[in-house]
């Protein structure tokens, strides 16, 4: 291999000042500690308390999208997949255990992203299709904590 001498000066005879090397150009590697914000979707048709869990979520770094009812929810499932899926189960027109159903007919593998709320516990009706689905149970008031625990126990996201 042979040596090119580097010239020190110039034609007139004053001295050259070396091109600063070009900058290197690294790629970081992802953080896994540091994941994209997960998406939930959110039915439930008293406007105050989805804007609760909407600001609640928000805080938290997830994406949310409201609803008001299961037919507006499966818009929301056939568009796009959720990393959970928080369903009131009280609403009118369409349920959430009638969502539930959709969601099982169209997109199977959401329903293990399910966690129910309802103020209803003692309804006969919603006892019996909650022991029936495999899904996490919110019994409203509950706290944000137990809202927190339930999302990691669906998305695997530690808070």
């Amino acid at each position: 291999m042979m040596n090119t001498p580097v010239p020190t000066s110039g034609p007139d005879g004053r001295p050259v000042q070396a091109e600063p090397p070009a900058p290197r150009l690294y790629e970081l590697p992802e953080d896994p500690n540091q994941a994209r914000p997960q998406a939930v979707l959110v039915l439930e048709d008293d406007p105050e308390f989805s804007s609760v869990l909407q600001l609640t979520l928000e805080q938290q770094d997830y994406r949310v999208t409201l609803v008001q009812n299961g037919a507006q929810g499966i818009q929301q499932v056939l568009a796009r997949d959720f990393d959970a899926i928080l369903c009131d189960i009280m609403m009118p027109n369409f349920p959430g255990d009638m969502f539930y159903l959709a969601v099982q007919r169209t997109k199977p593998a959401l329903c293990k992203k399910f966690i129910f709320m309802t103020g209803h516990q003692h309804d006969p009706k919603i006892r019996e299709f909650l022991s029936r689905v495999p899904c996490r149970i919110l019994y409203k008031p509950f706290s944000m904590q137990a809202l927190f625990e339930a999302l990691e126990s669906v998305t695997g996201r530690s808070q």
